[in-house]
């Protein structure tokens, strides 16, 4: 179960976060490219570290999945699992639609998510068993009547093997295509959970990618789960599914699951 002072501890890794973002925003920084080619900057770092060093001093039984820092083995059935920028490229571009993202799993599930903008202000917090809230206020995922009626987005094609863009551009073919989203990241299914996008697919995804995702969209009334309809874990294929009105996923299924 989901405690207050797990939800306050969350706020606080946001808000330290934060402080170490903000700063750095369109700024000058060189960056890295890590083992998967991905950029790394001293901002995604120092942001990691002031988050991970209120955990150990707060919930130190707990374990730790960072992007930038790896895992940090726990006593208990907790981890604390952090991606301090998601969506680096679009910090470095200036762009603010990346976001930090805390998740809390229990025994492998997500059951506290967080989504924090730190430039704009935003933040959407989701737990098992609650509403999600934006900046304090409970939002609501939209209702699809139609599959044709759908806003579809993806951070982009270049993460998709040939064969899942296949299958996306199925789906998206099925939805509004002429409004579709491309790029994003974590602010994708930020929007989605507040009423202005209705599906999100994406692959190649790992578990600090989507861990923190699933309590804002699930607390939101939407669903995610993987390309096969199954619940998302610390095990997961890393194909990643979100629908604003859960009423549409037989459709969606039957499209991006297709052998």
């Amino acid at each position: 179960m989901v405690s207050r002072s797990d939800i306050a501890l969350a706020h606080s890794l946001a808000d330290a976060a934060r402080d170490e973002i903000c700063p750095l925003f369109r700024t000058i920084l060189d960056s890295e490219a890590k083992t998967d080619a991905s950029p790394v900057t001293i901002a995604d770092r120092n942001a990691e570290a002031a988050m991970r060093k209120l955990i150990e001093a707060e919930c130190s039984a707990d374990g730790i999945h960072g992007e930038e820092f790896g895992l940090k083995e726990g006593k208990s059935a907790r981890q604390w699992v952090l991606d301090p920028i998601d969506g680096t490229t679009a910090f470095l571009a200036g762009r603010p639609i990346f976001g930090t993202l805390i998740a809390l799993l229990e025994d492998g599930f997500p059951v506290l998510g967080v989504i924090d903008q730190p430039i704009l202000g935003e933040r959407w917090v989701g737990m098992a068993g609650q509403g999600t809230t934006f900046n304090g206020q409970p939002v609501k995922a939209r209702l699809c009547p139609k599959l044709g009626q759908a806003t579809i987005a993806t951070t982009g094609p270049h993460y998709f093997s040939v064969e899942q863009g296949d299958r996306f551009m199925a789906l998206a073919g099925q939805t509004d295509h002429k409004r579709m989203v491309m790029g994003g990241d974590c602010y994708n299914y930020a929007a989605l959970a507040s009423g202005h996008i209705d599906i999100v697919a994406e692959a190649g995804l790992k578990l600090h990618d989507f861990a923190a995702l699933v309590p804002v969209v699930e607390g939101a009334g939407g669903f995610m789960s993987d390309w096969h309809g199954d619940p998302l874990h610390a095990d997961s294929d890393g194909t990643v599914l979100a629908l604003g009105d859960p009423a549409r996923l037989e459709d969606v299924l039957g499209i991006i699951s297709a052998a």
